[in-house]
């Protein structure tokens, strides 16, 4: 029993501990867990949102013109009620500690979502493309179905094209949220900010990291480990905002291969060019250059 006690006592001493490292102002003490968004609550609206656009592939019943409209409804209506709840939590916590001084209209998250969801039917056809890219780049694909089913690259990009459309609409969080749970499962880090044609293959994916204000064109196909980065920089490095454009455009028709570093907003890799493996950039290339190395064909 003593042993018992004594083992309580170092818990409790360890618990009071941390308590009291919660009364500082350390940035990460924030204890408003009822304001902010729940992450948990926006990845469970995403995966309503995949099924409807792939429905297909998880729905639990058979389907047909007939109950095509409810099978849909099922998702969306949960998918619509979770986010309009989750954009109000994170634009009214960001209004509040005054991060924003940007005031939303009633009822602004709501219309926010109608206008993603307006936007699905694009979004689909764009997923279709970069599939399609999936199969036709990767001869070791059985089937399109295969490439939906099970390809990291496919549930990454489904998040990308989701999170992008809310980051234009200058939804808080959310968007960032959503990338990141993508990044977790897939291992491929794209911020929702970049701008990316379609028909977008990434062979592999795994270590790929594409940044926020990455432009890519139609067409490419990038390996695993690639980065499109920004110089190194830190934010205290700028007196206001930050640059505009602090990563790389990559033109249409483009391929890079595995574990290449493309850095710095002015770098344009010029359209049907090809990067080499473990190629550093930070320079543009014109169109049609073969970068291989530290030679240039």
């Amino acid at each position: 029993m003593t042993s018992e006690f004594q083992t309580c006592s170092e818990l409790e001493s360890a618990i009071d501990r941390i308590v009291e490292s919660y009364r500082g102002p350390a940035a990460i003490n924030n204890l408003e867990s009822a304001a902010l968004p729940n992450r948990r609550a926006v990845i469970e609206a995403f995966n309503h949102l995949k099924p409807a656009i792939y429905l297909g592939y998880y729905s639990l019943r058979p389907l047909n013109p007939h109950n095509l409209r409810y099978s849909l409804s099922e998702h969306l209506y949960p998918a619509c009620e979770t986010l309009v709840e989750q954009i109000e939590r994170a634009v009214t916590y960001e209004e509040r500690i005054g991060r924003t001084t940007q005031k939303r209209p009633n009822g602004w998250a709501y219309d926010t979502v109608i206008r993603m969801f307006c936007e699905l039917p694009r979004l689909r056809e764009v997923l279709e493309s970069d599939v399609l890219a999936a199969y036709e780049g990767d001869p070791a694909a059985n089937s399109v179905e295969e490439i939906v089913f099970s390809y990291p690259a496919i549930e990454a990009l489904t998040a990308y094209r989701i999170a992008h459309v809310l980051f234009k609409e200058s939804v808080p969080m959310i968007p960032r949220i959503l990338s990141e749970y993508a990044h977790s499962k897939t291992g491929v880090d794209i911020h929702p900010g970049a701008t990316i044609g379609g028909q977008f293959f990434l062979d592999h994916g795994t270590g790929v990291v594409i940044g926020e204000t990455t432009v890519i064109g139609r067409n490419v196909k990038v390996y695993q480990g690639v980065t499109l980065g920004a110089v190194s920089t830190k934010r205290s490095d700028y007196s206001s905002t930050l640059p505009p454009k602090r990563h790389p455009t990559i033109e249409d028709d483009v391929t890079i291969y595995a574990g290449a570093t493309i850095l710095g907003g002015d770098t344009v890799i010029g359209a049907g060019s090809v990067i080499g493996g473990n190629v550093f950039l930070t320079r543009s290339v014109p169109p049609g250059s073969k970068i291989f190395g530290r030679d240039r064909e």
